[in-house]
């Protein structure tokens, strides 16, 4: 799976550099010289340079040696194999690719569907999609999902009464 960290934008200077949209938490990991970025259909890019300039991402990429070469790349996604991505370190922290497709119970074992989503607009939340294409939301935090089981698949939810119309689900 293919996660999305960046997104070039204009060229900035005569050298072939261009501003980077960041799109990931982790841009000093991700965006380092040496490393492969996937860009679209373009294949590989390789960062020869990177640096800050006015709370701007700046990026050189190998083969990349002036402006004409950099307008060539704007407006093309960079993303990274989720393989690639190191753990956490943080056993209450997760990337949204790993709980994407976790199934969904609750802490009394009633199924309700599976993880389709997470969306980020102030508060994270869980789309959980049951069985019959409902959608339910739910705050993704430690109250309403007291367990997060990777390696077994699932996701535990306590919701509270009202959040799920429980007689939808199998």
């Amino acid at each position: 799976m293919r996660v999305i960290v960046g997104r070039i934008g204009r060229p900035h200077g005569i050298r072939g550099e261009v501003l980077v949209a960041v799109r990931t938490d982790e841009p000093d990991l991700r965006f380092v010289p040496g490393a492969s970025l996937d860009a679209e259909q373009r294949g590989a890019l390789t960062i020869a340079s990177r640096r800050w300039h006015s709370g701007q991402l700046l990026v050189g990429f190998e083969g990349i040696a002036d402006r004409t070469a950099a307008a060539g790349l704007v407006n093309t996604w960079l993303s990274v194999d989720t393989a690639e991505l190191p753990p956490t370190g943080d056993p209450d922290e997760f990337r949204d690719h790993e709980l994407i497709g976790l199934a969904v119970r609750t802490t009394t074992g009633d199924t309700v569907g599976m993880v389709k989503d997470v969306l980020h607009h102030g508060q994270d939340v869980l789309v959980v999609q049951s069985p019959d294409k409902a959608e339910h939301m739910v705050p993704f935090v430690k109250a309403l999902v007291p367990e997060v089981d990777l390696a077994g698949g699932v996701l535990v939810i306590d919701p509270p009464p009202g959040l799920l119309d429980l007689s939808q689900a199998d």
